[in-house]
């Protein structure tokens, strides 16, 4: 941990005890005056330590904590009146707003307060999603989006003698898997209480103009929970809420409505409310509750920059992630508006911002459906779209988020549908929401049987995703692109100054490609860890260690030419930031001994779970360019020694 901060300059032992009795659905003025002092005094260090994250440059999520804040002092008075009644945990379906768990594990006394203060910061224990066993005082893994309720039932089937909070919210609740909980939770009548901030924001913007139709309570509703929909602001109408569903028997939900990040200036009721506060809306805010001094903390938190500097690739940086939807919109511009309506649409899934779709979403509207957290629908929408041969779906994601769409992607295969797919924020550089959403499984799309080929391919930087793009836009069947969420930089071509995928390159996919030639033995790599790979291969070179570098953009297919040239080399290193159980590396050596090719063979990969932080990801799962000069050298010494 690093920092200056050594106490936490908000009084948490403000914070008073309460006890509240369902059975008594009004507040007695002091416990009111108590409620309401709590909410604030948690409001306002939710604000304090979330800037933190905006101040360190690992963003971070403000507005949902802050929102919940009155539920959870109500929640925690009601398990402090009756601990026997209620299982001591506020599990929460939206792990994004995990800096309730932080703040409830440092009021219990399991995180000391201070150390708030290095939310998101590397190796501080305090990812972007709570982590079971990794966090003191952190109880549940909140996993991905929406993906808690359905664990939660089985909770509540072990716990029958007990009630069961969850925290949900407008946007977790558009996911599918919240509708088979749903109807468990009704069939089997299990004591589950929900509270749905309903904020009517999400990351893209708001549900109720992106998704019309859609209602929290009418949906809960309509699977037959009870639901009391209520002003979240007003802490005795709230009360009122809770006691009724809390002493009702079986499974039910308050759903409070409320503008996202009410009461601070700068986010309320806004998009940008989702993300962290930047931290002139915080210092703002903070002087207006009175607290003058707090600044100075936030002003004195930089960004840790990367140290590393790379050889083989341009300082310059491009972001991949948003270069795809520019090279989409290259394509669609050469066609009339019409022709791209009957032809081409592109479904979000909230994430336009996120994915590259934003800039085809603003050029190119007609081609455009905004959607909601509903990525196995949005996904299949896409293909079915794709399902005429004339016609092509695309869908894109976060890379994390493929593992759910998997049984889709074979029902997409089965119909012969065009979908182009982008993952982004695939491997895990920059990955501060940590473990639940390191895109490693990249592989499981490629589930089809062998006499049907899908593409995968992750570009090495931004020249060649649009040379990608460029070619494969309209090839039929299932096509996946990968792009990190960090910016990678432009591949040199060897002891150049020009780039590798200049106007002279053209893709052609399955066609692996040689960066640098070598006698000793060769890497294989991809994009984000192609200019890792490349930077150890040219300092081993520089050491006299004739090791070469191929980028295999085409993860999926075997270049039967390249396969023979590297199988007679001394040694073959695979390196990538998939899982390493999963990713290229645990197939490339079968391929290799199906040819009757043995080499010295090793590969790399992702194998624990993260330290948070942005680029401090890479060193730790041991991918940085000096570890992989040390794979490099045991492996060019075990040929050595068995030649």
């Amino acid at each position: 941990m690093t920092g200056t901060q050594s106490d936490f300059p908000i009084d948490l032992k403000q914070y008073k005890k309460l006890s509240l009795d369902p059975s008594k659905p009004q507040l007695t003025n002091e416990q009111r005056a108590t409620l309401k002092a709590n909410i604030q005094l948690l409001r306002d260090v939710i604000v304090l330590f979330t800037a933190t994250g905006a101040a360190r440059g690992v963003s971070g999520h403000t507005g949902g904590a802050y929102d919940t804040v009155p539920e959870v002092c109500i929640l925690l008075s009601l398990i402090e009146g009756a601990p026997d009644k209620y299982k001591n945990i506020l599990f929460d379906e939206a792990g994004h707003r995990v800096a309730t768990q932080y703040l409830l594990a440092a009021l219990e006394g399991s995180l000391p307060a201070e150390h708030l203060l290095h939310y998101r910061e590397a190796n501080s224990k305090l990812p972007g999603h709570p982590e079971l066993g990794l966090t003191p005082g952190v109880k549940f893994s909140s996993g991905r989006l929406g993906h808690m309720w359905p664990l939660v039932n089985g909770v509540a089937m072990a716990n029958r003698d007990k009630a069961i909070f969850c925290l949900g919210s407008d946007g977790s609740q558009q996911e599918g898997n919240d509708a088979e909980a749903a109807r468990l939770a009704v069939a089997q009548n299990l004591n589950v209480k929900l509270f749905i901030d309903d904020n009517d924001v999400t990351i893209a913007g708001h549900p109720s103009e992106y998704l019309k139709g859609y209602q929290v309570a009418k949906t809960l509703e309509g699977h037959g929970l009870k639901v009391v929909t209520v002003d979240g602001e007003d802490i005795d109408a709230l009360w009122g809420a809770v006691a009724s569903i809390v002493s009702y028997n079986g499974p039910a939900a308050v759903i409070s409505k409320r503008k996202m990040a009410p009461g601070i200036a700068d986010i309320e009721g806004s998009p940008h409310g989702h993300d962290v506060i930047p931290v002139k809306g915080a210092i703002k805010y903070l002087e207006g509750r009175g607290y003058p001094n707090l600044g100075e903390i936030l002003l004195n938190i930089k960004p840790v920059p990367q140290p590393y500097l790379y050889v083989g690739s341009t300082k310059e940086v491009g972001a991949n992630r948003v270069v795809f939807g520019e090279a989409v919109n290259g394509v669609l511009d050469r066609l009339g508006k019409e022709e791209a309506a009957k032809k081409v649409m592109v479904i979000d899934s909230d994430l336009e911002g996120s994915t590259g779709l934003k800039v085809i979403h603003q050029k190119h509207p007609e081609v455009f459906i905004p959607s909601g957290i509903m990525e196995r629908g949005n996904f299949s929408a896409a293909a079915g779209f794709g399902f005429d041969a004339d016609k092509f779906g695309v869908f894109s994601t976060f890379s994390a988020f493929l593992e759910m769409v998997v049984s889709e992607i074979t029902m997409a295969r089965l119909n012969n549908c065009n979908v182009l797919c982008h993952f982004s924020h695939a491997g895990i550089d920059e990955m501060a929401d940590n473990t639940c959403h390191f895109g490693i499984n990249n592989m499981f799309a490629d589930n089809g049987l062998s006499d049907v080929e899908s593409f995968l391919y992750f570009p090495a930087d931004a020249l060649q995703m649009t040379a990608v793009i460029e070619r494969v836009f309209f090839e039929r069947g299932l096509r996946f692109v990968f792009s990190t969420r960090s910016k990678v930089p432009y591949i040199l071509k060897p002891n150049s100054e020009t780039k590798y995928y200049g106007d002279d390159y053209k893709f052609v996919p399955g066609k692996d490609e040689i960066i640098v030639d070598g006698k000793a033995g060769y890497v294989v790599s991809f994009g984000d860890m192609l200019h890792r790979s490349y930077d150890a291969v040219l300092r081993c070179r520089q050491e006299g260690l004739d090791v070469g570098l191929v980028n295999k953009p085409t993860l999926n297919i075997i270049d039967e030419q390249m396969i023979m040239k590297l199988g007679q080399s001394p040694f073959v290193l695979v390196v990538e930031s998939f899982n390493q159980k999963t990713g290229l590396g645990s197939k490339y050596g079968t391929w290799l001994l199906e040819r009757h090719l043995t080499p010295k063979y090793g590969y790399m990969g992702t194998t624990k779970e993260g330290s948070g932080g942005l680029w401090e990801q890479i060193p730790h799962q041991n991918l940085d360019p000096q570890a992989i000069i040390v794979k490099i050298k045991a492996l060019a010494q075990a040929a050595a020694v068995s030649h």
